[in-house]
C-alpha cells in the first residue's frame, strides 16, 4: 500500500513540475514585440461610439449597468465583456455576460472547443481565445492537469432569455500589449483592452 501511495505522489509531483515548466515556457515565450512602430489606433481607453459602431465588428457601444467593454450578437447570443484585468501572477482573468436569445437552451457546447482534451469541459467557454494582432499570438485559457479549464462551465444551459455570468483566465501578454482581440466559437472578435489588476 506504501508503495501504491509512493508512486501515485511521484506522478502528482511530476505532474506538478512539468505544469510549472509549461508555464514558464509560455510566459518566456511572450516577447516584448516593441519594435518601436506607433499604432494605428487611437491611446485612447475609451472607444467612442463612432469606432464601436463598425458593422464589420458588430459591436454596440450601448452602456448597461455594469462597464461593458465590447459586445457582440450572433446566432441569437449577445456577449459582453465586462472586465479584462491583468492580475500580479501573470494572468489576465475576462469576465462578462452572455444574453441567450435563440429562443431555445443554449447549453455551449460549441464554445468549448475542438480539442479532444476540451471534451472534458462539456459546454462551457473553454475555447475562448485572447489574439494580440500587434505581437500576432494567440492564448489559449488556461486549464489544470486534468484538462479542466480556468473558466465558467455552463451547468444545466443558459435558459431562453436568461443572462448568466462568465469567466475566463489566459497567460498574460507582455506588459505593453494593452489591446487585444477575444474570440469565442462562431462569435465575432471583440476588441477590448486589459486594465491593470490589483
Amino acid at each position: 500500500m506504501d508503495f501504491r501511495h509512493t508512486k501515485k505522489s511521484r506522478r502528482v509531483l511530476s505532474t506538478v513540475a512539468i505544469t510549472a515548466g509549461l508555464l514558464v515556457a509560455v510566459a518566456g515565450c511572450g516577447g516584448g514585440g516593441d519594435d518601436g512602430k506607433a499604432s494605428s489606433t487611437g491611446s485612447s481607453s475609451t472607444p467612442t461610439p463612432k469606432e464601436q459602431g463598425d458593422a464589420d465588428k458588430k459591436e454596440s457601444a450601448t452602456p448597461a449597468a455594469d462597464t461593458v467593454l465590447a459586445e457582440v450578437k450572433a446566432g441569437g447570443l449577445t456577449l459582453q465583456v465586462t472586465s479584462a484585468a491583468r492580475d500580479a501572477g501573470g494572468f489576465v482573468t475576462v469576465e462578462g455576460k452572455v444574453t441567450n436569445g435563440t429562443g431555445v437552451p443554449w447549453v455551449g457546447a460549441d464554445w468549448r472547443g475542438d480539442e479532444n482534451e476540451l471534451v472534458k469541459n462539456g459546454g462551457s467557454i473553454a475555447g475562448a481565445s485572447l489574439v494580440d494582432p500587434t505581437g500576432k499570438k494567440k492564448y489559449l485559457v488556461l486549464r489544470d492537469t486534468e484538462g479542466r479549464c480556468l473558466c465558467t462551465r455552463f451547468t444545466g444551459g443558459v435558459g431562453t432569455g436568461d443572462t448568466t455570468d462568465w469567466f475566463a483566465q489566459f497567460p498574460a501578454p507582455p506588459e505593453s500589449t494593452t489591446k487585444i482581440n477575444f474570440q469565442v466559437g462562431s462569435m465575432p472578435p471583440a476588441s477590448i483592452e486589459i486594465s491593470e489588476g490589483e
